[in-house]
Order: structure tokens, then C-alpha cells, then sequence
């Protein structure tokens, strides 16, 4: 028998009212926060990045393709990888039904791993994967955007990531984030970037999870992503 505090339903209703009052400024804060993301000064890329793809080496301005804003998911695998972070695949499951949408809306969405092409071509077709995944190896990118660490780095014990240095293991080697950039011309603009828990809002099933009533049930877990699977590997 559940222990949940059960109520009638003029007291549910009155409960879920009060609630909803919280809810509601949450969003409007959230909109406010998205035009202050969107008024936030922007910087240009001046280094030249060449991706593997599969249309062969392509540059920073390639991934657009017919679009003026580019979306990067800093997608954790390294060279040496047999396949790539379980949590970063879980955000990934999302990007096949959205990429039209975002396309739609003037974005192209791309995921950027350091590890060679084979091999995120193999972990895309296993999975069922359409969305442009390139690789990064043999370039800075991922160590311009603070996602990917050197031994160098590491031997330090702390490097920075979300904007703050953090101590790091020596075998944290790569770490999620999410970059957004823009195309005039043939100038590229970088606008922004999260990592961390700024990426929890772009992971649909976790929001879903967050309304259902045992919540994301993460507490006791040894780390709070650590039932997360691929998911290839869930049991029925």
C-alpha cells in the first residue's frame, strides 16, 4: 500500500492550483532567461577545423550545410573507445525525430567525437542512428571547447570545464557539452555553450521522467545517471 498522502479531489485540485502558480513563473522566468542566452555577446572562430565525414573532410562552415545556425553535441568517445559514453547515447536517442524539426527552423544539429569515422558510423547503424555525426580527430575542437583533455592537462589534476577549473581524474578524457554557432557569410560566429547539468533540459526522457510519479527515482544510485544504459542493453 502506497504511503503517498491521499486527498479528495477538490483538495487535489486545490493543491495542483497552488502548484501550477509555481509552474507557470518557472516558465516565464525560463523565457527570460532564453532572450538574455540570445542578447549574450558572441565571439568569431578564427581557427580552421577540418571534420571527417561522411562526405570526406569537411570544414566548420560544411556542418551547416544550407543553414545559417549550427547546434554541436559534444559527443564523449575517444580514439581508443570501443563505443560511446552510455549518457551521451541516451541524449542522442532523441536527435532522429528533432533534426527535421530544427531544420525547419534554420538549424543544423551535428554531434562532434574525437573518435575515427569507422567507428561512430558502427555505434550509428547498431543504433539505428540518422543524424550527422563527424569525427574530430587530429584537431583542436574538442580541446578549444574544453570537452576533451590531454595527458598534459590531466597530469595537473584539474582542467576547466563549464567555465570553473575542476579537479579531474587522469582517465577523464573527454566530457559532454553543447556549442551553438552562426554563419554571415563566410564568418563563423560561436554563441554559446553549456555542459554538465545545462545539458539535463535538452534530454526529453528525463523531463518526461521528472513528471511521472516516482520522479527520475535517481536516489541510492552510487552516481544519478548510473542506471542509464545503452539502449541496445536494456532488458525487455
Amino acid at each position: 500500500m502506497t504511503k503517498h498522502r491521499i486527498v479528495s479531489h477538490e483538495d487535489w485540485i486545490a493543491a495542483r492550483t497552488r502548484f501550477l502558480a509555481k509552474e507557470k513563473e518557472l516558465t516565464r522566468r525560463r523565457d527570460e532567461l532564453s532572450r538574455e542566452r540570445r542578447d549574450l555577446p558572441w565571439e568569431r572562430v578564427e581557427k580552421e577545423y577540418v571534420f571527417q565525414g561522411e562526405n570526406g573532410r569537411e570544414m566548420l562552415a560544411d556542418l551547416f550545410g544550407k543553414r545559417s545556425q549550427l547546434i554541436v553535441y559534444h559527443f564523449m568517445y575517444g580514439p581508443d573507445w570501443e563505443i560511446g559514453c552510455r549518457s551521451c547515447s541516451f541524449w542522442a536517442d532523441n536527435f532522429n525525430g528533432i533534426t527535421p524539426h530544427l531544420n525547419a527552423r534554420d538549424v543544423s544539429l551535428v554531434a562532434v567525437s574525437r573518435a575515427p569515422l569507422q567507428k561512430l558510423q558502427a555505434q550509428a547503424r547498431r543504433f539505428g542512428w540518422t543524424f550527422k555525426w563527424v569525427s574530430s580527430s587530429g584537431t583542436d575542437f574538442n580541446f578549444d571547447y574544453n570537452v576533451s583533455f590531454s595527458p598534459q592537462t590531466l597530469a595537473r589534476g584539474e582542467a576547466l570545464y563549464n567555465y570553473t577549473m575542476q579537479k579531474m581524474s587522469d582517465d577523464t578524457t573527454e566530457l559532454p557539452g553543447i556549442s551553438a554557432f552562426f554563419k554571415d557569410g563566410d564568418q563563423i560566429f560561436h554563441s554559446y555553450s553549456t555542459y554538465a547539468r545545462g545539458l539535463d533540459m535538452l534530454n526529453a526522457a528525463y523531463h518526461y521522467l521528472d513528471i511521472a510519479p516516482k520522479g527520475r527515482d535517481e536516489d541510492g544510485l552510487p552516481f544519478p545517471m548510473d542506471w542509464v544504459r545503452h539502449r541496445v542493453a536494456y532488458e525487455s
